[in-house]
């Protein structure tokens, strides 16, 4: 009887805690829609009413279908979980008798494959409906499926790599595998971090060194005040997919990779990219990277160790009604539960991750002396993109890894007072 209790009990708070989400969502909707077609004193003489009630649209649509997305993901989740899909597909897998480490595999992988497919019909309503319909969409249904085959060709072998490797280091070390797992995803995620520019990203994008020479000894100058070698500087062809731009830094180390989308290039000014990258730089130079890695390998280390000494006894099969033992079945649980508790750690990482957009904006602005590029740049980021002008406070403390828009230029022109 206690068992059904606590059962019930996680229901609830699962149940509270998306209610809690798509109230602070519609929050954030309402306080937008309030402020209507007001031009903000920042945006005057940059946008009309009319712009702002298409971002108001734009944004509006995206939510509202956002929810939609949400609220079927939670009635599948449900389902398999309360409904007794994942007994029966924890069962089914074990009649295999496959070894242990294929049985695992197999037993995530097949649902990787299910939420990519069940994932579909929303990413392309999202991409050739909504996107298209607000004129930021460029991509091509021959694009999509290419782009689609690429992605889950290469999430296979990623994924497979990751549940293989872990199920072998759990096979090899049962009583110890918590750190040997965590060790291997640390030095994992840093290698791709290596990799991935060279190997993953040019096979959905073409890279070539920017054309515009003065602008390229622009940028080595601003790198080499902070004593950042720049091996290339390139441009992105972003544009074959979407009219959203940006610049991002790649790279180990001192030696860096700078990647510019050629919408950046095409829609703003000299001065206006040398803020942006230098705000870039700024993320470097505070270590913010490095900080938020540090973070979430301790974050991870706890959660390892804490999935090792759940999975040690019976208890969640027992509470979830789960009729054949498996370790499979026991991580898929508490990859669930730890969906519910982490909750407050999402409102912790947005936070630290604020303030280090804060942390780079003040260094563009010590690095080019200049605020009012950078805030030329956030305006036309903001106006190009439909931006919300006017998020609600509380959807900002929980779901924004940036400052609003707003609080951002009103920061930068202190700056200079």
């Amino acid at each position: 009887m206690k068992i059904y209790l606590f059962l019930i009990l996680i229901v609830i708070a699962y149940i509270l805690k998306e209610a809690f989400k798509y109230l602070v969502i519609y929050m954030n909707l309402n306080h937008m829609m309030r402020k209507g077609d007001v031009v903000p004193p920042e945006f005057d003489g940059k946008i009309n009413k009319e712009g702002m009630k298409k971002a108001g649209d734009y944004q509006s649509e995206r939510v509202r279908f956002g929810m939609i997305a949400s609220l079927f993901n939670n009635i599948v989740i449900i389902v398999f979980i309360f409904g007794g899909l994942l007994s029966l597909y924890n069962r089914w897998i074990s009649s295999l008798n496959l070894p242990f480490i294929f049985a695992g595999w197999l037993f995530f992988i097949l649902l990787f494959y299910a939420n990519e497919i069940l994932s579909i019909p929303f990413g392309l309503y999202s991409s050739f409906k909504i996107e298209a319909r607000y004129g930021f969409n460029t991509m091509t249904p021959r694009l999509w499926l290419s782009d689609f085959l690429k992605s889950i060709s290469i999430s296979t072998a990623m994924n497979s790599l990751l549940i293989l490797a872990g199920l072998l280091l759990i096979q090899w070390a049962p009583d110890s595998w918590w750190i040997w797992v965590w060790t291997f995803i640390l030095a994992y995620s840093i290698f791709i971090m290596y990799i991935s520019p060279y190997v993953i990203e040019p096979l959905f994008n073409k890279f070539a060194p920017i054309d515009d020479e003065s602008l390229r000894e622009r940028i080595i100058r601003l790198t080499d005040k902070v004593g950042i070698h720049v091996g290339r500087i390139l441009k992105m062809d972003a544009s074959k997919r979407s009219r959203h731009t940006n610049a991002y830094f790649t790279g180990i180390g001192k030696t860096k990779r700078i990647v510019l989308f050629d919408t950046l290039l095409s829609g703003m000014d000299q001065d206006e990219i040398i803020a942006v990258l230098a705000h870039e730089i700024g993320h470097w130079k505070g270590r913010h990277i490095l900080k938020m890695m540090v973070i979430s390998a301790i974050v991870s280390l706890v959660a390892l160790f804490l999935t090792f000494r759940l999975t040690q006894s019976n208890l969640l099969l027992r509470l979830f009604n789960i009729s054949t033992d498996t370790l499979f079945a026991k991580l898929f649980i508490i990859s669930f539960l730890a969906g519910i508790v982490a909750t407050p750690l999402k409102w912790l990482m947005s936070s630290i991750s604020r303030r280090h957009e804060r942390e780079a904006d003040r260094t563009s602005y010590e690095l080019t002396s200049d605020g009012e590029r950078m805030v030329s740049a956030l305006v036309k980021l903001s106006k190009e993109n439909l931006s919300n002008l006017y998020p609600h406070p509380l959807y900002v403390a929980i779901y924004y890894s940036h400052p609003p828009v707003l609080e951002r230029i009103r920061y930068i022109r202190a700056l200079s007072e």
